[in-house]
């Protein structure tokens, strides 16, 4: 092997809690490396995802940022800030060199980056430590940065992994400094130190071509797009290629185009090297985990295994009574281009077509990103009706089979038993547990992908938010029985109107209301929780009767219970759909009429 290392390249993933900076480091960097003002607009569209992050708060940085800088080229990657249920940390980290961690120098290390830390370690990439916010008043660098040691360790970093280098920036003003006590400096010569840093990509000058493919993208000219690194070898355009599949198949392809970024814009390559990264397009049929390789010496690399779509619902137009009320794509059709623009993306999800026209089968990870899909939906201006989460099923020798998850939590070590207790109640399984005697412990669980439904809300709640989970797919097995769900029943209304003072005191002693006085309702609509187990038809726009007297006691009125679209869809029962607009979330009976609905009420 003829090793050597292209060191006009660096690829680096950047990990950060929400707010912590991420995206006005990037921001500094571009305008600093004079690239930004080039790309067309950018600089005001990157600007504005800043307000977008704290608003729904995610990531949402572009996947893919190049610029170069000095002779050498530095592709910047997103990485998920937080556990992601579409696998896109293991994608990224195997398409980078290094990792960039930024942390808020006041808040210190929030707990869902340990998630993707811990990937980023684990895949052996060498660390830099980034402690953003500075200058700010309550910033406290001394005991963050012990902190961040503290969750190395925790994380079971390589002594190697632990001497990480260490920089203090103010990425709004576009300064760092080395060294506390330095003086501050432009920012972009923080990528002198990225370069010494990260190491450069290394390749067999002899290997053939070998291309990763690590996810997708859509362009409307260009098609569906590939997304990869070249480890080995070159590709150019219009080059023959052998497509190696995931089932061990090798078949002969043609790329019609490669295409690199500058700053934030995509452009044309006629070539790409060793460490390059890069879209393709023109080869059908590629997926996540593919390579592509010489067609005389096709030689596949270690392939991505992306977790399969195992938890589905039901998803439809919105037919209640007040349908079509603030939502501007209601129909079928709407719908179904929206969910086949989405699988030309999103690589972890699957969309079926049903018996009915106006119905889907949504088929993803779990119930936190279908509920993170809908609430995109709903912000477009959708209209839809979801069912309750259900798990696949697949039939083996010995009966169904159902899928399981490797759940792993990490989480403060005097609320383990709590949640311990929690996650066998659904049929969880302890494998593994680990404490490095710092205050947390991770514990490792097999458990039915149906007893995670539900699960996310009552582990942060366990935890104070302080808790972190993370699953992945870990085969089929016989299934162990029901998975506990909800015990109790709901309130339904009995006839459309407003909602009324004197209804809701007189009804909210039978357990949690969902609404409030003047909230408009109709009949099959699920008003709230019953404290029992059976439904309750209920008359909630009463009004008090016509000269009778208030009476003497204060009315003092419980406020509605609001639910988050992943806690309603936990909620559900399977004769029970949620209704999704961009102003509301209601949950109602499937069947609307008592008369026509089964089962006792």
């Amino acid at each position: 092997m003829a090793e050597r290392t292209r060191d006009d390249i660096r690829n680096l993933a950047i990990i950060a809690h929400v707010d912590h900076g991420k995206t006005t480091l990037v921001d500094a960097l571009l305008w600093q490396s004079r690239l930004l003002a080039e790309s067309d607009g950018a600089a005001g569209d990157l600007a504005s995802r800043v307000d977008l992050e704290r608003e729904k708060a995610i990531n949402v940085m572009p996947p893919l940022v190049s610029f170069e800088y000095r002779g050498t080229r530095f592709n910047i990657l997103d990485a998920p800030g937080q556990a992601d249920p579409g696998d896109r940390a293991q994608r990224v980290f195997r398409m980078a060199d290094g990792v960039v961690l930024i942390v808020d120098a006041c808040e210190g290390p929030a707990p869902p980056t340990r998630f993707a830390l811990r990937k980023a370690l684990e895949a052996g990439l060498a660390p830099l430590v980034v402690l953003n916010k500075i200058d700010l008043p309550g910033s406290r660098p001394a005991e963050v940065l012990e902190e961040i040691r503290e969750t190395f360790i925790d994380l079971d970093a390589s002594e190697a992994q632990q001497r990480f280098p260490i920089f203090f920036c103010n990425a709004l003003q576009g300064l760092y400094r080395a060294d506390p006590q330095q003086a501050e400096q432009p920012l972009v010569g923080l990528l002198e130190h990225l370069r010494e840093t990260v190491p450069p990509p290394a390749y067999d000058d002899e290997a053939p071509l070998q291309l990763l493919i690590c996810s997708r993208s859509y362009d409307d000219f260009l098609g569906r797009l590939a997304i990869g690194r070249v480890f080995h070898g070159s590709l150019t355009r219009g080059a023959r290629v052998s497509h190696c599949r995931l089932d061990g198949d090798a078949v002969p392809a043609r790329v019609a185009g490669i295409y690199g970024h500058d700053g934030l814009r995509r452009v044309e390559l006629e070539r790409a090297g060793p460490g390059d990264i890069v879209e393709i397009n023109g080869v059908e049929q590629l997926q996540i985990g593919e390579t592509l390789s010489d067609p005389e010496d096709p030689r596949p690399l270690p392939p991505i295994r992306v977790g399969e779509p195992v938890i589905s619902v039901l998803l439809g137009v919105n037919d209640s009574p007040m349908a079509s009320l603030d939502g501007e794509h209601v129909s079928a059709d709407k719908l179904r281009e929206r969910l086949w623009t989405e699988i030309l993306t999103n690589v972890t999800i699957r969309v079926e077509e049903t018996e009915s026209s106006d119905t889907f089968r949504l088929a993803a990870r779990g119930e936190l990103q279908i509920a993170i899909l809908l609430e995109m939906m709903r912000r477009e201006g959708f209209e839809m009706s979801v069912g309750r989460p259900a798990a696949d099923t697949r039939r083996g020798e010995d009966g169904d089979l159902v899928p399981m998850e490797r759940l792993v939590l990490d989480l403060p070590e005097q609320l383990g038993s709590i949640v311990a207790h929690r996650v066998e109640a659904r049929g969880g399984r302890l494998g593994r547990m680990v404490n490095h005697g710092t205050g947390r412990v991770r514990m490792e669980y097999r458990i039915p992908a149906l007893g995670l439904i539900g699960f996310r809300s009552e582990f942060l709640s366990d935890t104070r938010g302080t808790g972190i989970m993370s699953h992945e797919f870990d085969g089929w097995a016989p299934s162990t029985g029901e998975v506990p769900g909800r015990s109790t029943g709901v309130l339904v209304a009995d006839r459309p109107g407003r909602c009324t003072v004197h209804a809701i005191d007189h009804l909210q002693h039978r357990g949690t209301l969902f609404v409030a006085p003047g909230d408009q309702v109709y009949a099959g609509m699920i008003v709230g929780e019953n404290s029992r187990a059976n439904d309750l038809e209920v008359n909630i726009t009463k009004l008090r009767p016509t000269g009778a007297a208030p009476g003497g006691r204060e009315v003092r009125l419980i406020p509605p219970r609001t639910m988050s679209l992943e806690q309603a869809l936990a909620f559900l029962r399977d004769d029970e759909i949620a209704e999704v607009t961009p102003r509301a979330l209601r949950l109602r009976k499937r069947v609307l009429g008592s008369a026509s609905r089964p089962g006792p009420v």
